[in-house]
């Protein structure tokens, strides 16, 4: 029986994938990610706050910031995206809403730093060679953090549209309780769905080329459930046992959330090393 298991492909990957993992040193990656993550955090919400902005100039229709805000940081655990909501509150304060501005090129440059670090990892993670030139690798990026602004208002105005239309729909059938059963879920639902969308772009459109759907779904699951689990067990671990606090004093906040980042990008980096070992066993099988 354990033989059988031992056997199996996805064992199998999952064992070669850390072994990859360690074998390339992207521990040392996954710092490199979390810091260029942490950085390229505040300007990616300035930016998606000015895209914001500028809808609202368009289409005559204030967004409510705090919720775009709420979904970037929403599946974080609390202990950790608390302080970091209350130093970019009081950032956004004081911020311009304007798209077309120094500051806001400024903030879309300095937020593709982030996708790129992860493009690198993607590369290295597939073996693959990436022949972009850099200007083409940082307009891809460029063109990432655009298509994740973008992503988070959808899913803002959807929140806000689902319920109108449900409730509209409610006149016409008073019986049947709409609203009660689709939206008490619509936020668990969108907070799933935009790291898995996130991920599985990371996966399609980073490495050196593009590869087959069925190839990256199976990491793009597990980096998912994997955070699932890692934000979990952070929320607890920062609320029940660490004390940042004691050590960090005032940047115990920016510590921990840079641990969570530091935890992700290894997950992620993971999940990219799991897909290439599947994908070579079932060459090699």
């Amino acid at each position: 029986m354990i033989n059988r298991v031992l056997k199996n492909i996805w064992v199998k990957s999952l064992w070669r994938a850390a072994q990859q993992f360690n074998h390339k040193n992207h521990w040392v990656m996954s710092s490199h990610i979390a810091m260029s993550m942490m950085l390229a955090l505040f300007p990616f919400v300035l930016f998606t706050v000015a895209l914001a902005g500028t809808m609202a100039s368009v289409f005559s229709q204030g967004i409510d910031l705090d919720h775009l805000v709420d979904l970037v940081f929403g599946s974080w655990p609390e202990p950790v995206s608390t302080p970091i909501v209350s130093e970019l509150n009081a950032v956004l304060a004081t911020s311009s809403t304007g798209l077309v501005t120094v500051g806001g090129f400024l903030a879309l440059y300095f937020a593709s730093n982030g996708v790129n670090a992860v493009r690198i990892a993607m590369v290295q993670a597939y073996h693959d060679v990436d022949r972009r030139p850099f200007w083409l690798s940082r307009i891809l990026c460029i063109g990432f953090v655009i298509l994740g602004g973008a992503g988070i208002l959808f899913a803002a105005l959807f929140e806000v549209i689902l319920p109108l239309y449900l409730h509209y729909l409610a006149d016409f059938f008073p019986e049947v309780e709409l609203s009660g059963y689709l939206t008490s879920g619509l936020h668990g639902l969108i907070a799933v769905l935009l790291p898995f969308f996130a991920v599985f772009l990371c996966h399609l459109v980073l490495p050196g080329h593009i590869h087959r759907l069925t190839h990256i779904l199976p990491g793009t699951v597990l980096t998912v459930a994997l955070w699932w689990g890692a934000g979990i067990g952070f929320a607890f671990y920062v609320g029940s046992i660490a004390q940042y606090s004691a050590t960090y004093a005032g940047l115990a906040g920016a510590m921990a959330a840079m641990i969570f980042l530091y935890v992700n990008a290894a997950i992620l980096i993971f999940g990219a090393e799991f897909n290439n070992a599947l994908i070579e066993l079932r060459l090699t099988a």
